[in-house]
């Protein structure tokens, strides 16, 4: 194709910035055609701000139409697999918000329908624009930082107040968000962990529902992972610190990565440690260390990066930077690590996709139930129902 045809399912905060992106021509080949939400008060809304772009209250209907080539889904978390689903049985291209679902049960049916239907899968992982991100994984995996040691990522600058859970019965509740901090603010961080580090053999965390907050999902969480290198990994968030911490360090044999900021410091050992440590005649003597840093003037394209990658994949056959088919990585971890705590036991991964969708459905059953039926109703038939995000 020449150009890409999108449509937005759910004009909310995401879903119209995205609108807003594609309608004032800012990716390359793209345009767009339609939007989707079944709140008749931001349809309307949509269609003051695009007079001339297709409007529908139903996704089935959006898909349907023949206006549509790709379809970004930007509704909570729990549509996000159905109605991917139903995308590509209708032959649509499909990038979802993240996370890629809520649990990893039904990402995997996700993940067999794009396979089946041979149509692009893409996540929206903004994240992986960030050059410094970037840089970092580029050393890990080039085997500039030698054999990796260790992992930790502090991640406490996401503070948000009792009125921010108030604001919307959807926010951290088991039926209608699936969980606090990790499924709504971590999505991201868990992807580049991966991303950049690699996906942990085994998790051990602690996950504290309502310890700063009159909620009845996390809002801290302290996690230990190990890998089957021996590398391990320690996770730390919470959204009730302030002013909290946003620090990425990576340990290696050949030195250490720091990312906070903009800024990228590579302490880089003269030789490498487990050298030095095996032949060293000193018992207390370190080899000689270089500092360098990398400063990074901005955080990349993010969506619009995002936007255009898929869009020239679609149109010049470009690899995707986020694949939809790795959305599954991040999200593992995350059940994980709810899985570990919920059972004060260590978690093995790949994780017992099953025994975590049942451990889930018990808190689904047992919650407040503010947003309860329609969460019930996607789980048991994939129902088109959904609000927006």
């Amino acid at each position: 194709m020449d150009k890409v045809r999108y449509g937005i399912i759910g004009y909310g905060n995401m879903g119209s910035g995205h609108c807003r992106t594609l309608a004032e021509g800012k990716v390359k080949n793209a345009e767009l055609t339609a939007i989707c939400d079944n709140n008749p008060k931001k349809l309307e809304a949509a269609r003051e701000k695009y007079p001339n772009v297709a409007l529908f209250d139903n996704h089935m209907d959006m898909l349907k139409s023949g206006l549509i080539d790709a379809v970004e889904i930007a509704t909570p978390h729990y549509f996000h697999p159905p109605m991917a689903i139903d995308a590509f049985r209708l032959g649509i291209n499909v990038i979802s918000e993240k996370p890629a679902g809520v649990y990893t049960k039904a990402v995997e049916e996700m993940m067999a329908a794009a396979k089946e239907s041979g149509k692009a899968f893409g996540m929206m992982f903004n994240q992986r624009t960030n050059p410094m991100y970037q840089k970092m994984r580029e050393m890990v995996q080039g085997g500039e930082i030698g054999k990796p040691y260790r992992c930790v990522w502090i991640i406490t600058d996401w503070f948000r107040t009792q009125s921010y859970y108030d604001s919307g019965d959807w926010r951290a509740t088991w039926d209608g968000e699936g969980g606090g901090v990790l499924m709504n603010q971590c999505p991201h961080q868990l992807d580049l962990w991966q991303w950049i580090f690699g996906m942990p053999k085994r998790i051990h965390a602690f996950c504290h529902e309502g310890l700063y907050h009159n909620i009845e999902v996390e809002d801290d969480v302290t996690a230990y992972a190990e890998y089957e290198n021996g590398a391990s990994a320690v996770f730390i968030t919470t959204t009730g610190e302030t002013p909290g911490t946003n620090r990425l360090e990576i340990t290696g044999t050949k030195g250490k990565l720091v990312a906070e900021g903009r800024t990228l410091t590579f302490w880089k050992n003269e030789v490498d440690g487990q050298e030095w440590l095996e032949t060293a005649k000193d018992g207390f003597g370190k080899p000689k260390c270089e500092k360098i840093t990398f400063e990074f003037e901005n955080a990349g394209a993010q969506h619009q990066g995002i936007f255009q990658n898929f869009t020239d994949h679609l149109v010049d056959g470009a690899p995707l930077l986020a694949s939809g088919y790795e959305g599954i990585n991040g999200l593992s971890i995350c059940n994980a690590m709810m899985l570990s705590s919920w059972k004060n036991d260590w978690v093995d991964l790949p994780i017992d996709a099953d025994e975590f969708y049942a451990e889930l459905k018990k808190r689904i059953d047992g919650c407040k139930g503010r947003a309860k039926k329609q969460v019930n109703e996607t789980i048991a038939d994939l129902s088109d129902t959904y609000t927006s995000k």
